[in-house]
């Protein structure tokens, strides 16, 4: 299992940073305990849920014609991105920069409750090596409310600065991890929750959220209901050799997540001009 996976790779790291302390016990520290119990319990990263319900049908081909230009917003170019979050740990990304990614979202928060132990390396690391660089929020729309959450992730790292290399914040709305696909809310109900975390977001930030989702998430769980392409820059996940078609109410698309082999890999739908226009507002 991936999740099983990323817990052996945490904890091998964690050992190394340990070095002989180890050795002294064959009980797991508590800093071990702390990274197994983290994976765990938050390993919801972007994305997941999707490719749990949905799969990744991405290959080789496929993802080369993903980091292509897209016909159908029109665009000359494309910028390369990736995600992260706490599974990935400490980023290389001296690495990443020279396979010529150029953006990335970090996960911050989920919920009202968990955030991203490794957010600070990852967020001010790639900002360091020159990345433009934004935060994402894992939804969880049973558990408090919209402007709750949106407070929660501005709070603990999801806010916007116009320094130029800044995002705005991505809310992250996909399959519920613990549930019932939609989290147990009508249609209205979730529409209603999402316009609330976006007003928020914007009142507090001065700028609009990005939405992360899936079009068949969207279709299930929002429907029809609310309409956020007039404000909202759309990030949508989809591995395959073509976007397909969109969520109700857009009509392009920002970003594309094309991929989650080796890692989440994105493509911003424009030059790179476009993508500093993206962050400075």
């Amino acid at each position: 299992m991936r999740t099983s996976r990323r817990i052996a790779i945490a904890f091998g790291s964690a050992l190394l940073l340990l070095g002989s302390a180890v050795q002294a016990s064959a009980t797991p520290s508590p800093e071990i305990m702390s990274i197994e119990q983290d994976l765990q319990q938050n390993d919801h990263t972007i994305g997941s849920q999707i490719r749990r319900v949905e799969g990744d049908t991405s290959t080789p081909e496929s993802k080369a014609k993903a980091a292509r230009p897209q016909p159908e917003a029109g665009v000359l170019a494309t910028v390369a991105g990736m995600d992260v979050a706490s599974y990935q740990q400490n980023v290389d990304w001296a690495y990443w920069w020279g396979q010529g990614k150029r953006f990335v979202w970090t996960k911050a928060t989920e919920g009202t409750s968990y955030k991203n132990p490794y957010f600070a390396q990852q967020y001010n690391g790639s900002y360091n090596q020159g990345f433009i660089r934004g935060a994402y929020h894992f939804a969880l729309p049973n558990v408090s409310g919209g402007a709750a959450q949106a407070d929660f992730f501005i709070n603990n790292g999801g806010g916007w600065s116009g320094d130029g290399k800044t995002l705005p914040g991505a809310l992250d709305m996909e399959y519920n991890p613990y549930g019932a696909t939609c989290y147990g809310l009508s249609q209205a109900s979730m529409g209603a929750w999402i316009r609330a975390f976006h007003d928020r977001y914007k009142a507090r930030t001065g700028r609009w959220p990005v939405i992360y989702t899936s079009t068949s998430w969207w279709s299930t769980c929002v429907g029809t209901t609310q309409n956020f392409g007039g404000t909202v820059p759309l990030w949508v996940a989809r591995y395959a050799s073509t976007v397909g078609s969109l969520p109700y109410g857009w009509g392009f698309y920002t970003v594309w997540q094309y991929t989650s082999s080796p890692l989440d890999q994105n493509t911003f739908n424009g030059a790179y001009d476009r993508l500093q226009a993206l962050a400075n507002g």
